[in-house]
């Protein structure tokens, strides 16, 4: 067994608690977490333990083969190494571990930057934002927010309702649905 896809949420236990008997067993199988748990302690406590790559849920099929595709990469570059490595060496197996370039996952035309600023104006208004309230905010203009937004919302990270009350055609909400827990 050279991979394991683990959830830290298991029906029977943390996926935390595998991984720690597996390790005290003297196994050393890679393992990638495919896991919505967000709490910054058991992402470290995952390094800690050996965790390769790490995914958060919910997310698209793109994200998971690029994980999948660093890992082979990964193992591809370990298999080629020579038995006594040089830094370099070291350097680039764990560069194939490493996120892609900025932008390489999103769509064309959209910036790792711009995603992280509306994602980050998202995350502090609970009650969410609509296009406009997010131009505002992130000061882009109300298409391109409204972009990233339906970005955000198909990858199932942001809900979307209309929102009533003003006179004209009713807004679109965005709330922020990546959420911590199961």
């Amino acid at each position: 067994m050279d991979l394991i896809l683990l959830d830290m949420h298991l029906p029977d236990g943390h996926g935390l608690g595998l991984l720690q008997r597996l390790r005290a067993e003297g196994r050393p199988v890679d393992v990638i977490a495919v896991t919505s748990a967000r709490d910054t302690e058991v992402v470290r406590r995952a390094v800690s333990q050996g965790v390769v790559l790490y995914l958060l849920k919910p997310f698209t099929f793109a994200a998971f083969r690029g994980k999948l595709e660093q890992y082979a990469e990964f193992r591809a570059r370990l298999e080629r190494s020579p038995a006594d490595v040089v830094q370099d060496d070291v350097d680039q197996l764990f560069g194939a571990l490493r996120a892609r370039p900025t932008g390489e996952a999103l769509p064309k035309g959209m910036s790792l930057d711009s995603l992280r600023a509306v994602v980050e104006a998202l995350r502090q208004r609970p009650d969410g934002l609509s296009a406009t309230e997010a131009a505002s905010v992130v000061g882009v203009s109300r298409v391109t927010a409204r972009r990233y937004l339906e970005h955000l919302a198909d990858e199932g990270r942001v809900t979307r309702s209309p929102r009533y009350g003003g006179a004209g055609r009713p807004e679109v909400g965005y709330v922020w649905a990546a959420t911590d827990g199961g």
